[in-house]
């Protein structure tokens, strides 16, 4: 009877020592590698409890091999004597996998890795590219002051957020996301980088700069706000854009940009800025806009103002051209506040000018405090500068959302 019972318990001593030699967890939560002679210990663990800190100590060739899960972080940074990085069994990271001031760097080779929740890829040398072809989960990227020439191993569909700046050998990038949940930034990548996101539907921020090409074929919503500054391309659209939720529009300093098409946006939930986009001529590419929440800003050598359904802006309505758009401003000033003669479908005050050289030298996110058409000064085709700053701006451009936000309170 006694070997009865002493039979299975000796079978489930076995089962758990098994669980406990591929199951790693070091006190404290971090294990640290001064060699690689410490990563090889490592060998038997499948699974790290914890985060993995490789130290500057590391140098040469580093393998990870053995552990198939990570629980924390992969940390590599501050290290300029590590060569590679690579691991042939390591599936998921379940924090970060970070590589910062790597900058003798030139190869990582993972290639079963598959699940990352978080990528911190700064100044990492010479790595030509990403080394993954099986990744198909990250939450969070950062890859900043490479030498990548493509990040297309990031083969995902929903983001929380993307930020893509400063690698000077990435000159396309056309992902299959469908879902930006956070902010996207792009900018100072490549000469001429190509932009192109051909299934996105949704997402939250966008700030992008210094692109010769760009195309949002499918966006339906932003829920935030949409920056496009001193990008390269001549022509823009959002085909199927209706509506930013709660954020602003802007276009500053594109130079070569001649046209702006919003065939569908009804509404933006913050402001409206284009300015200095010296090639751009007419603004006719809002036909179906409707509500402003915030203000709407303009500077620029525009010849044609039109916004056909326009029924309410909360902030200011602020125009200024180094052409002639008087008409435009009589048209336009139907709409201003009741006391500036208009029927009061624009809130905040109306200021509309015509053949102000110095139109496009007025970037900023603030509106001007003139008068509207009925008051004398504006829409009159005078050679009037713009007037001090009054109203509200915000920090980069993005502009006047508080104002949107203060409009909506007062309703």
């Amino acid at each position: 009877m006694l070997v009865k019972y002493l039979a299975p318990a000796i079978v489930a001593i076995g089962a758990a020592s098994a669980q406990s030699a591929s199951t790693c967890t070091v006190s404290g939560g971090t294990t640290t590698i001064h060699s690689q002679a410490d990563a090889t210990g490592l060998a038997k663990c499948k699974t790290i409890k914890g985060s993995v800190v490789v130290t500057k100590e590391v140098a040469g060739d580093f393998q990870l091999s053995g552990p198939q899960i990570i629980t924390g972080d992969l940390k590599i940074e501050n290290n300029p004597n590590i060569n590679s990085v690579g691991s042939d069994t390591l599936e998921q990271i379940g924090g970060e996998f970070r590589l910062v001031e790597t900058t003798q760097l030139n190869s990582v080779n993972m290639l079963k890795l598959a699940s990352v929740s978080k990528l911190t890829w700064q100044s990492i040398g010479n790595v030509p590219d990403m080394g993954m072809t099986q990744l198909s989960k990250v939450d969070e990227i950062t890859i900043s002051d490479s030498h990548l020439r493509n990040i297309d191993a990031i083969n995902v569909t929903s983001i929380k957020s993307m930020n893509l700046d400063n690698n000077q050998f990435i000159t396309k990038y056309e992902p299959a996301i469908k879902e930006i949940t956070g902010d996207l930034t792009i900018q100072a990548n490549g000469l001429d980088m190509e932009v192109g996101f051909p299934n996105l539907i949704w997402a939250m921020n966008m700030a992008i700069a210094d692109v010769s090409k760009i195309s949002f074929p499918s966006l339906q919503v932003v829920n935030g706000s949409a920056r496009f500054d001193n990008n390269k391309f001549d022509s823009f659209s959002f085909p199927n854009l209706t509506e930013t939720k709660t954020g602003d529009i802007s276009f500053v300093g594109n130079e070569n940009m001649q046209n702006l098409t919003f065939p569908k946006l009804t509404q933006v939930g913050g402001g409206l800025l284009v300015a200095n986009n010296t090639e751009l001529e007419e603004i006719n590419g809002f036909p179906a806009l409707q509500t402003v929440v915030g203000a709407i800003k303009l500077r620029g050598n525009f010849t044609e103002v039109k916004f056909p359904k326009l029924q309410s802006v909360r902030g200011a309505f602020d125009l200024s051209s180094t052409n002639d758009v008087t008409n435009d401003c009589k048209a336009l000033a139907k709409m201003a506040p009741k006391t500036q003669g208009g029927n009061g479908e624009i809130e905040g005050t109306f200021d509309c000018q015509s053949n102000n050289e110095e139109a496009n030298q007025d970037t900023s996110g603030k509106t001007g405090s003139g008068q509207g058409v009925t008051g004398g000064s504006s829409g009159s085709g005078s050679d009037k500068k713009d007037s001090g700053a009054a109203g509200l701006s915000v920090n980069a451009g993005l502009f006047l959302a508080a104002a949107g936000v203060l409009a909506q309170l007062l309703l």
